[in-house]
C-alpha cells in the first residue's frame, strides 16, 4: 500500500515478563521492552480471554470507536497496536483499507486479517505524512512510553480533515461502580489471566492504568499537537474511555 514509508527494523526483546520487578512500573527503553516481551507472551490467547474478561463488551467498544471516525467509503485508517487485527477485521468488513501497527511480532504472528501488518513503533510511525484517512488505538496509551510524540506522529500521519480515535480503560466517575470495578479489574483480572495466559502480564496490565494522564491533561496533549474537535466520551459506566479528535483543514 502506498501509504507505508518505510518498515521499522525492530529486534524481538530477548527477555521475559517475569524478570520486571513487581513493585514498580519501568519507563523509558526498559518499559518498551517490557511491553513488547508481554504482548508477545501473551499473544496465541489474547482476544480469547479479553472477551471473557470484558464479557463481550470490547466489541461493542471496537464498534462505538469505529463508528465515532465518520469514515467515507474505501477510506484508508491505521490501526494502530493493532494486536491480533480486530479493528482491521471490522474495518474491512465497512469496506475500508487498514493498515495495522504493532510492536509486538508474537501480536502480528497471531493477526486474523488480510490487511497489510506491520512491524513498527507508534512513536515512529512507518506512513508518509498525511496519507492516511483516519487512525483507531485500542487498549495502548497506558503501553506507550510518550504520549506527546505519539500524538504529534498522529497529527502528521493524518491528512487534513481527518480524524483519530483512542479508546482505553478508565476510572468511572461514580463511587459504588468505580469500588466494584477496582475489585474486578486489580484483583479478579490478574487471577483470570493467570489461569488463562500469564499470571505476570496480566498482574502488569491492572496497574499500567496509572500510566494515564488525567483526562483533561489527555485532552490538553491532543490540542497542544494541532488537532481540535477534541472530544472525550465515556463507556458502560466510565470503564472505559474513547478519545476523539479531527486535524484541521
Amino acid at each position: 500500500m502506498a501509504v507505508l514509508r518505510r518498515l521499522n527494523r525492530l529486534e524481538p526483546y530477548g527477555g521475559v515478563m517475569s524478570e520486571m520487578p513487581a513493585d514498580r512500573l519501568p519507563t523509558g527503553s526498559e518499559k518498551r521492552a517490557a511491553v513488547q516481551s508481554m504482548f508477545d507472551t501473551i499473544a496465541p490467547r489474547y482476544d480469547f480471554v479479553n472477551r471473557i474478561m470484558t464479557f463481550r463488551l470490547d466489541v461493542r467498544w471496537r464498534r462505538i470507536t469505529q463508528e465515532s471516525l465518520r469514515l467515507g467509503p474505501g477510506s484508508v485508517v491505521l490501526d494502530l497496536a493493532c494486536g491480533t487485527g480486530d479493528f482491521c477485521v471490522e474495518l474491512e468488513e465497512k469496506g475500508h483499507r487498514p493498515v495495522g501497527v504493532d510492536l509486538s511480532y508474537g501480536m502480528l504472528a497471531a493477526a486474523r486479517t488480510a490487511s497489510p501488518l506491520v512491524h513498527g513503533d507508534l512513536l515512529d510511525l512507518p506512513v508518509s505524512t498525511s496519507s492516511v484517512d483516519a487512525a483507531v488505538c485500542g487498549f495502548a496509551l497506558r503501553n506507550l512510553v510518550d504520549l506527546d510524540i505519539f500524538f504529534r506522529e498522529l497529527f502528521r500521519a493524518i491528512r487534513p480533515g481527518g480524524r483519530i480515535a483512542l479508546l482505553d480503560v478508565s476510572e468511572p466517575e461514580n463511587a459504588l461502580i468505580r469500588y466494584g470495578h477496582g475489585v474486578y479489574f486489580n484483583r479478579v483480572v490478574p487471577l483470570i489471566g493467570g489461569l488463562l495466559s500469564d499470571r505476570t502480564a496480566y498482574g502488569y496490565l491492572p496497574r499500567s492504568v496509572s500510566y494515564l494522564p488525567e483526562p483533561a491533561i489527555m485532552t490538553a496533549k491532543l490540542v497542544d499537537a494541532g488537532f481540535d474537535e477534541v472530544a472525550r466520551r465515556q463507556l458502560t459506566g466510565g470503564i472505559s474511555q474513547l478519545l476523539t479528535a479531527t486535524k484541521p483543514q
